[in-house]
């Protein structure tokens, strides 16, 4: 199992940026033996961390290697800062594109990964569920399916929000809200959010990734995923939500993101 972590200059964020990578490209036959994931090609997928998080997050915490193996997959994890994997006008910066598109290039050339959207998923949790979806809907044509893991889908919940509205219950100020999404009065109708992405892409009868959505009962963000929920049964779209004991933990993502990846292997 190849492991490892590299830093390279990225054009989308204008500076130095790290990604770590679980790459099974050596394990030996015997071990392989009975598991038909080593019959096909390997398939890539890219996994994004939650607020405040970083690379090596489902490295360390996560079990990104378990993934590696079991279904012969190159795990690619990135680092994107606290800014829901958006292009922000304000810095200039294009996390969006980042995570979409400049990350995969880079990494299939320097790896020699598939360039097929059918090999290609991507995963995350909470604000990187977010990212997930939110990416996936915007690179259709790069990913074949998206796992999103108790997802921040705040969207709602801060759309219109005034300077001095109360921030008690968020995840963060009016301040930040405003930077990373732009304005918050026109926010349900921007390409920020993932709803106007999907439709986006519905209306134009343009092929739309499967999606696996997990969360917690317990999690603080439990109603905030059923209106994506909500959203994507009203457009039949091609998903599966799945929910179970649980808050907004480890515990929780390590079993789910195995579920969500046999899903959308099975679906895409």
């Amino acid at each position: 199992m190849a492991t490892g972590r590299l830093r390279f200059y990225s054009q989308t964020q204008n500076g130095q940026v790290n990604i770590a990578y679980v790459i099974p490209n050596d394990v030996p036959e015997i071990m392989t033996a009975g598991n038909d994931s080593f019959k096909r090609p390997m398939k890539t997928l890219y996994l994004l961390h939650g607020l405040s998080g970083n690379e090596s997050d489902w490295e360390y915490n996560g079990i990104a290697e378990d993934i590696a193996f079991n279904y012969n997959m190159a795990v690619i994890m990135i680092t994107a800062g606290n800014n829901f994997y958006l292009d922000r006008k304000a810095t200039g910066c294009q996390y969006g594109t980042f995570a979409g598109k400049e990350v995969v290039e880079y990494t299939r050339k320097l790896f020699g990964l598939s360039d097929k959207r059918e090999d290609t998923l991507i995963g995350g949790l909470s604000m990187g569920g977010f990212g997930a979806l939110h990416t996936a809907l915007a690179f259709p044509e790069t990913f074949g399916g998206v796992v999103a893991l108790s997802s921040a889908l705040v969207i709602h919940e801060i759309a219109g929000l005034k300077p001095d509205d109360p921030s008690e219950g968020l995840l963060a100020n009016y301040e930040y809200y405003t930077e990373v999404f732009g304005d918050l009065d026109t926010l349900e109708e921007s390409d920020a959010n993932p709803e106007v992405l999907y439709t986006r892409l519905k209306e134009a009868g343009t092929r739309i990734p499967p999606i696996y959505m997990a969360i917690g009962t317990e999690d603080f963000l439990y109603e905030h995923n059923q209106i994506l929920r909500r959203f994507l049964e009203k457009n039949e779209a091609n998903f599966k939500y799945e929910e179970g004991p649980g808050i907004h933990d480890w515990k929780f993502w390590n079993v789910y993101i195995t579920k969500g990846v046999e899903w959308v292997l099975e679906n895409m």
